[in-house]
């Protein structure tokens, strides 16, 4: 019986290991190729908006070698093309980290009871640590980034964080409350300091090869050709391995010969897989693209992205959308953002027509840190307009109504002067908007909040 047991077994496993061994179908590769795409583009993404914030031999405007710290001195604009969807509410610190030789030791500096969060993203963009006001209060701090192998002595006090991978990326945030405000926060990014291990100096990293800055990153990953897409996919893979929950989509892509730790070639594939994977490449695009179609909106019409932000396990479509729509996002107990494409009426937005958004006294958004709105073009970026206003919230001179609610109009032309105060300038085409609630209280993470219907006034 035992024999009997034992030989199944074996044949069991032959027919298994016959099976994987098989080709796959030209739908079976179609699809596997879907996954893959939809499983590397964060990756690929990540790496391309490191080139181009690395592409600088000195700090500027979030521009800076690697291991060294670069500072938005002010709120973008309409000319900042490097990450999607930025906001006008904080001024960025922006490190991308190399840890593969030594820690990196990251002091943060005391912001006197004002709100920062400074998270900590692997290559793959899951948030692995965050750092500030939520976390580790407002007092400072000294914590060690180590490589996910390092082992060693750290100096007292300092507290270790091990990233997933070697390279990563710090994309702090400082409230701000208006330009007026820009010097104090200055002060503190000037606290913010990074430096290897081994030295007491300031990290000098290597810059970047020079990078066409003019073409954005998201732009780049849309436009490049499937064979390299896959290619540097494979590439990347060698220095960022998966997460640990990672091997079923690991072993599919292994059909395809995408093989973690080798590199990848389309054109020595086999022709069924080339076809396949071309197709693919296109279809996994739009499928994240269209992520956003997909999601069910609040009977109010906006847009939850989830509650699977900033770490997605094994979301992957999720995580690629979020890559795409706001690379960068937190965590939902650090910030949410709510996403509006349509009115009330199910009809997209566009600055042809006029809206208004009313808050009534006891729906103002539920936030402990603050809160805005704010305006994109289809491009995802800010637009131009009279105000240079992108942002609209908590901290502006905002006008409430006598009953205490407050009415945000949103349109291309001035409401009027009596209105401007409470006015977030559209574009004259399609729009999208995000509000975002800094330190969300618990009814605006599980749903019992979500904000009030766009209402249309007229064309």
């Amino acid at each position: 019986m035992k024999r009997l047991i034992a030989l199944c077994s074996f044949v069991l496993v032959s027919l298994i290991a016959t099976a994987q061994a098989k080709p796959p179908s030209p739908e079976e590769a179609y699809a596997i190729g879907v996954e893959a795409y939809t499983y590397a583009y964060p990756l690929v993404l990540m790496e391309l908006t490191r080139q181009v914030a690395t592409s600088a031999s000195d700090p500027d405007q979030m521009r800076a070698p690697m291991n060294r710290f670069s500072h938005r001195k002010t709120f973008p604009d309409a000319r900042f093309k490097d990450v999607v969807r930025p906001n006008a509410d904080t001024l960025y610190s922006s490190l991308w980290f190399d840890v593969g030789s030594e820690p990196l030791i990251l002091t943060l500096p005391d912001t006197g009871g004002r709100y920062h969060v400074i998270p900590l993203m692997d290559m793959w963009t899951d948030v692995f640590a965050s750092l500030g006001t939520r976390t580790t209060g407002n007092g400072g701090g000294t914590f060690a980034i180590v490589g996910p192998d390092w082992k060693g002595d750290l100096p007292a006090g300092t507290g270790i964080i091990r990233s997933p991978t070697n390279v990563g990326w710090i994309i702090g945030r400082f409230q701000t409350n208006g330009p007026k405000d820009y010097p104090n926060v200055h002060k503190l990014q000037a606290g913010l300091l990074a430096r290897p291990l081994s030295s007491g100096a300031a990290a000098t990293g290597p810059s970047a090869p020079a990078t066409d800055r003019s073409v954005p990153p998201v732009v780049q990953a849309a436009n490049m050709e499937p064979a390299k897409f896959f290619a540097l996919f494979a590439d990347l893979l060698k220095r960022n391995p998966p997460h640990a929950s990672d091997y079923a989509i690991v072993r599919r892509m292994e059909r395809l010969g995408l093989v973690v730790g080798k590199d990848f070639d389309l054109a020595t594939t086999d022709p069924v897989i080339q076809q396949a994977m071309i197709r693919a490449a296109k279809d996994g695009y739009q499928r994240i693209v269209n992520r956003r179609s997909a999601m069910r909106p609040t009977a109010t019409g906006w847009m939850a992205i989830g509650n699977s932000l900033g770490v997605y396990g094994n979301d992957y479509l999720q995580r690629a959308f979020v890559a795409y729509a706001g690379l960068g996002a937190l965590p939902p107990e650090e910030a949410i953002y709510p996403m509006a494409a349509f009115d009330g009426q199910g009809k997209p937005l566009n600055g042809a027509s006029r809206y208004v958004i009313r808050f009534e006294k006891n729906q103002i958004p539920p936030a402990d840190a603050f809160w805005s709105l704010t305006m994109y073009g289809q491009d995802q970026f800010f637009v131009e307009n009279p105000l240079q206003r992108f942002a609209l919230g908590d901290r502006d001179n905002l006008k409430f109504n006598p009953d205490g609610s407050l009415d945000l109009y949103v349109q291309a032309a001035s409401p009027g002067a009596d209105k401007e105060a409470n006015w977030l300038p559209a574009p004259a085409g399609a729009f999208t908007m995000n509000m975002r609630l800094y330190l969300p209280r618990p009814e605006a993470i599980d749903g019992r909040w979500s904000p009030p219907a766009i209402r249309r006034l007229g064309d």
